[in-house]
C-alpha cells in the first residue's frame, strides 16, 4: 500500500493542501492522510494514525521533509518508527528511506537528518523574521497580538451545541466539527464560559 501524507498549518490553506493531494496522487499515493497542524507541533494525530495503520513493506510518501516535522528530534522519532515497522518513506523528488528490512543505511540516515536540520533552520528563520516584523510594527504604534476575546464574541453556533458537549453527547472534535471551528477555539470559548 502507498500512503500519502499532506500537512499545512491551518484548514484555511485549502489551496496548499489541494496542491499537495494532487501531487501525492500523481506520485502514486493510494490513500492520503490530511493534517492541519503546525510543523513543530508535538502531536500530529493523522501522522500517528498513518504510522499505526501502515504495515510491513508499505510506503509513505510526502512532498517535503518539513511536512513531516520541523524538528530534527521529531524527524528522528518518525524515522525510528519507520524502521521499527519496516516501511519505506519517500520524499517526492528527493530521497527514499527504505527500511523494509528494519535497517537504514548510514548515508541515507545522514541525508534525512540533514534535511531535518534545514527544515528546523527554516522554521527558526521564519520565527525570527516574524518577531522582527512585530517589533518594527510595535515601534510604529501598531497593536500586536490578537484582540481580547470576551463572552460577547462567542458565536451563536457555539451556544447552540454547547449543552450537548457539556452532557457528553459530543466530544471536543465533534463539537469543533459541528461549529466549524478548530479545537483550540473550542477550548478557548469553553474556558471563557467556565472560568
Amino acid at each position: 500500500m502507498v500512503y500519502g501524507y499532506a500537512r499545512c498549518s491551518t484548514n484555511e490553506s485549502k489551496q496548499d493542501i489541494d496542491r499537495q493531494v494532487r501531487e501525492l496522487k500523481e506520485a502514486g499515493a493510494q490513500q492520503i492522510y490530511l493534517e492541519y497542524e503546525h510543523g513543530d507541533s508535538a502531536v500530529k494525530e493523522q501522522l500517528f494514525a498513518l504510522l499505526d495503520n501502515a504495515k510491513n513493506g508499505d510506503t509513505i510518501i510526502t512532498l517535503e521533509v518539513s511536512r513531516l516535522a520541523r524538528s530534527t528530534k521529531q524527524l528522528c522519532e518518525i524515522i525510528d518508527r519507520v524502521k521499527e515497522k519496516h516501511l519505506k518513506l519517500s520524499i517526492v523528488g528527493s530521497i527514499t528511506v527504505d527500511c523494509s528490512n528494519g535497517e537504514i543505511d548510514p548515508m541515507t540516515n545522514a541525508f534525512i537528518q540533514m534535511s531535518g536540520v534545514f527544515a528546523e533552520l527554516e522554521l527558526m528563520i521564519i520565527r525570527a523574521r516574524v518577531k522582527s516584523g512585530m517589533a518594527n510594527a510595535k515601534l510604529k504604534g501598531a497593536k500586536i497580538g490578537r484582540p481580547h476575546t470576551t463572552k460577547d464574541d462567542i458565536p451563536q453556533v457555539f451556544y447552540k451545541h454547547y449543552p450537548a458537549y457539556k452532557s457528553g453527547q459530543l466530544n471536543t472534535s465533534e463539537f469543533a466539527r459541528v461549529c466549524d471551528m478548530s479545537r483550540t477555539t473550542i477550548y478557548k470559548y469553553v474556558s471563557l464560559l467556565e472560568n
